[in-house]
């Protein structure tokens, strides 16, 4: 399982690292617009932030294959390291998926909401393919299931292609699609830290230093006993 941050804000992303096994970041256009910043500065803070090895996933803007193409190339050059480009699964990107892979450009298909947009995106070529859970769930269909019959198409067609589950609104979520066999989920920064949470946790927690203090001392641990 690879966890990935869905965020361009750098200070999270930096923090997260440090703390956290991620394998990489998620962006789109909508969360590089939040931050505010000039966009070749939000990608290359985030490639300081996360190192040359680990993921970062950029999507292109263009409409036309040629044109996602060269916008393709662009991004591979600015995000530098292991570099995604996020293509939606419209035709022209279809194609564009298919004349990048003769380039050997990594590929995430996006914005797929169908499992046969996810299998035609991955015979085209695409490394990973990003079904919307949460957005599919708004429309009263079943993102989970959704996702989870992606799998099994990958599987019964021995593609090689990951899946990268993406929306999600609460772990229950996160929990279910990885219990789908799921390669990889991003997350947004709200949520994220969600997942370790427990309130349960946090009291165990506290009642071990306490019952600890009240032997040993404030502040003591197990290097002053």
């Amino acid at each position: 399982m690879q966890y990935i941050l869905d965020t361009a804000d750098v200070d999270f992303i930096r923090k997260a690292v440090d703390l956290y096994p991620i394998a990489g970041v998620t962006t789109n256009p909508t969360i590089v617009a939040k931050e505010k910043k000039n966009f070749k500065e939000i990608i290359r803070g985030i490639r300081e932030a996360i190192g040359e090895d680990l993921m970062i996933h950029v999507q292109c803007l263009s409409l036309k294959a040629e044109d996602i193409v060269k916008e393709a190339l662009y991004i591979k050059e600015l995000a530098k390291g292991n570099v995604f480009v996020k293509i939606p699964v419209i035709p022209e990107g279809i194609k564009a998926i298919k004349l990048l892979k003769e380039r050997n450009i990594k590929i995430t298909a996006t914005a797929i909401f169908t499992p046969q947009q996810a299998l035609i995106a991955a015979m085209a070529g695409a490394d990973y393919v990003a079904p919307y859970v949460d957005r599919l769930d708004n429309i009263s269909a079943d993102g989970v299931k959704v996702v989870a019959e992606i799998v099994e198409l990958l599987k019964i067609n021995n593609l090689e292609t990951k899946v990268l589950a993406a929306s999600f609104k609460n772990v229950e979520q996160v929990h279910k699609v990885c219990l789908t066999g799921v390669q990889s989920v991003t997350v947004n920064k709200d949520l994220f830290e969600k997942l370790i949470y427990h309130p349960l946790t946090e009291w165990s927690v506290n009642t071990f230093i306490s019952d600890w203090e009240n032997q040993y001392g404030k502040n003591k641990t197990t290097l002053d006993c």
